[in-house]
């Protein structure tokens, strides 16, 4: 499982390395919460704000360890959005997983 998790997030930063080809500029903003004020989630909140907060940093390396290695690749994006360029190392069961110890840390 480590080694697809380790896979998984390998892709995703090569994925992330690879320049834009044949794009328009975005005219338009993405808004995601870069806070940890309120309820943390895996839809909303960065990657980079989760990390910040110790409780939900300990959420990540619990159920995706070696994740740091990646962050500067995903820390503006949020697991939701990591999760179908990670090679399955984070399905949705796994998102609902993140979701509910997030939770729990958060009460």
């Amino acid at each position: 499982m480590k080694i697809q998790l380790v896979a998984g997030l390998a892709a995703l930063a090569t994925l992330a390395a690879v320049p834009a080809l044949a794009q328009a500029p975005a005219t338009t903003t993405t808004t995601t919460t870069t806070t940890t004020a309120g309820p943390m989630s895996v839809d909303k909140t960065t990657i980079g704000a989760l990390w910040a907060n110790p409780t939900s940093k300990a959420v990540l390396e619990k159920n995706v360890p070696g994740i740091e290695q990646y962050m500067d690749q995903i820390k503006d994006m949020t697991l939701a959005q990591v999760a179908p360029m990670s090679q399955g190392a984070i399905d949705d069961a796994k998102l609902k997983a993140i979701q509910a110890d997030l939770d729990k840390a958060g009460k």
